[in-house]
């Protein structure tokens, strides 16, 4: 059966966190590889260095802050994606929510540590500008540059989190009350980012 993709132009997508081979989501991604709507491309490296850290429910976030210190090079995997594929990531990272953004990124392949390839143009879900100096900040402005299997067992998926708590409102929580302050006492407290201002962004 012939491709019912073929000629379209694919989105290059370098992913990091739990769409990886082996990891919670990447059913989704699974899914995509079964329609054809996903290639599998390999296992490549960021060309600059980004933070990279967790948050709230073990979730993983690639911040767009390149000149960040304590950054590393970020390894992850690359994959080709139809534009019906891409739909569903898009929904799934919450880019029209302000969870996640998708951006332009820049990785090379090989089989090295360090990578070696060719650069390659692609695109990643950054976590949102919004809160990723916070969520920086609350990691101590520490990152790592993979995300391994052991992070991954602290990963909560959706369906085992908290019912009628948003996933802002998590981000919330996250960078209060770990630091020993009350829910009553954080809801008096400015955010470091405003949610009118994360509306504006995401719509």
């Amino acid at each position: 059966m012939a491709d019912r993709d073929e000629g379209a132009k694919r989105t290059l997508i370098f992913v990091y966190g739990t769409l990886k081979r082996g990891f919670p989501n990447h059913y989704l991604i699974q899914d995509q590889l079964t329609s054809n709507d996903a290639v599998y491309l390999g296992s490549y490296i960021t060309v600059h260095q980004f933070p990279l850290v967790c948050g709230p429910y073990g979730i993983p976030f690639l911040l767009n802050l390149p000149q960040s210190d304590c950054h590393h090079r970020v390894h992850g995997e690359l994959y080709a994606v139809s534009s019906l594929g891409l739909e569903v990531l898009d929904e799934f990272e919450g880019t029209s929510l302000g969870h996640y953004e998708r951006l332009p990124i820049q990785v090379c392949g090989g089989s090295g540590s360090d990578g070696g390839g060719e650069v390659v143009d692609a695109e990643a879900y950054y976590g949102h500008r919004c809160f990723a100096e916070g969520m920086w900040e609350k990691n101590g402005r520490v990152g790592f540059d993979v995300y391994t299997e052991d992070m991954a067992r602290k990963y909560v998926k959706r369906e085992d989190r908290p019912k009628g708590r948003s996933f802002l409102e998590a981000i919330r929580s996250f960078f209060f009350l770990s630091s020993g302050r009350s829910l009553r006492s954080e809801k008096t407290l400015m955010l470091p980012y405003d949610l009118k201002q994360l509306r504006l962004h995401a719509s």
